[in-house]
């Protein structure tokens, strides 16, 4: 069988893309991302893991909103130098069957709208759907995925939600997507083996004149059968995700970098991307009173008012939130975000012995990501690049389930349905 042709938007390191490819159902033709750091990494990416000899081609460093120049190529910008353009490589690649990617989270983030002196009600990116929606006119796939966070659905920036603005432009573009968005399309993907509290939007498109069945038994086919059948019978904990990475302890940095707290036991160097932060003495042991708490079951410290006072009695500053949290071994993770490059005082090792924050590594395994991914560039844009990503084991589930549309078997269930209702 031949592989279905996607086209990534917003693609970050390629968190949908890994996903996608893992399935080896789908050919990438191209990928848009604007932020370079993840542009080098999905091109290493695409060449050493996947094959891709012509990433540097198919991974399109560009502005999205740029959309004409887009399609047609562009030369000599100050920016993101020359790129040959989406029409050139579709081209040579035949027709598009999926979109995926979501637009930058940010502006819809409930966080984001509360750092925000204007709700982010000003923020450009409330709006970025449109230009994902242009490329979807323009290559009229036959079903897309839309990723973003469950914040969207109380974004209304000029006062119209975001939802309905999004359902309209997609209708008016020969799309639908589902109705009930918020009990239907929110995804718990603890449910799909990512060991971390991380719940997302999912919207997936289906152009109406492409099926024989209503678009509406489909999506609802989607929604209700396909993708639930992928859920694991046990969910993934953070124990299980880094448990088995190699200690990292506080050291003895008296002769050596300044810049070095943290030592890997046995300099047990084989896991890359595995290097702690620098932590000074006085947040080492903050973090080995914090974990030790939660390992001896004191849970002084589990309340939001008691470490915000631990906060104030440390640093002598006050803060309006708590800005620490030790990782539970036997639960999930709270959520990989991206400001996860700013520090890591809210994703604290669960072992005290270790008292320190997440590497890149653990964030990534938390995320999914498999440790052949080796991340480069800056730890923070590292960090960052992780924590906007989709889930790989998710995106493989979401590949699959996309799949079984494109191949017709969604029929299946409507068969055993209409069976079951005669019996």
């Amino acid at each position: 069988m031949s592989k279905f042709n996607t086209i990534d938007l917003f693609a970050g390191c390629g968190g949908l893309l890994e996903g996608f490819n893992a399935s080896d159902l789908y050919h990438s033709v191209a990928c848009v991302e604007w932020d370079r750091p993840p542009v080098e990494n999905l091109i290493k990416r695409l060449k050493e893991k996947w094959g891709y000899q012509d990433a540097e081609q198919r991974v399109l460093h560009f502005d999205i909103q740029r959309t004409e120049e887009l399609f047609s190529g562009w030369s000599d910008d100050p920016d993101f130098k020359s790129g040959i353009g989406l029409n050139k490589l579709m081209d040579s690649s035949g027709e598009i069957d999926v979109i995926i990617g979501g637009p930058p989270c940010q502006a819809y983030s409930l966080a984001g709208r509360i750092r925000d002196e204007h709700g982010m009600q000003n923020d450009y990116r409330n709006y970025l759907f449109e230009s994902y929606l242009r490329v979807v006119e323009r290559c009229q796939p036959k079903l897309f995925i839309f990723e973003n966070v469950v914040g969207m659905l109380s974004a209304s920036p000029d006062g119209t939600p975001i939802p309905d603005l999004i359902r309209k432009a997609f209708n008016e573009a020969g799309y639908d997507i589902v109705d009930d968005i918020r009990n239907k399309a929110v995804i718990d993907l603890t449910e799909y083996g990512v060991p971390q509290n991380r719940k997302r939007v999912i919207l997936l498109g289906v152009r109406r004149d492409y099926f024989e069945e209503p678009t509406s038994q489909i999506l609802d086919l989607f929604y209700d059968s396909i993708l639930p059948k992928y859920k694991v019978k046990e969910k993934e904990t953070v124990i299980d995700a880094i448990g088995d990475l190699p200690k990292i302890i506080p050291c003895d940095t008296e002769n050596s970098n300044s810049r070095v707290s943290h030592c890997v036991v046995g300099n047990d160097l084989t896991i890359k991307n595995h290097i702690p932060r620098f932590h000074n003495e006085r947040d080492i042991n903050i973090f080995t009173e914090l974990a030790q708490d939660i390992v001896d079951g004191t849970f002084k410290y589990v309340s939001t008012n008691s470490l915000k006072e631990l906060y104030t009695e440390k640093t002598g500053k006050e803060s309006n939130v708590h800005k620490y949290y030790v990782l539970r071994e036997g639960e999930q993770s709270n959520t990989i975000p991206a400001h996860l490059y700013k520090d890591g005082l809210r994703h604290i090792h669960p072992d005290p012995t270790q008292a320190r924050s997440i590497t890149v590594r653990e964030a990534a395994r938390l995320q999914t990501f498999d440790d052949d991914y080796e991340f480069i560039g800056s730890a923070g844009s590292q960090y960052k690049m992780i924590g906007n990503a989709v889930p790989p084991r998710f995106a493989h589930v979401l590949a699959l389930a996309v799949s079984e549309i494109l191949t017709n078997k969604y029929k299946n269930y409507i068969m055993q349905k209409d069976i079951s209702s005669v019996v």
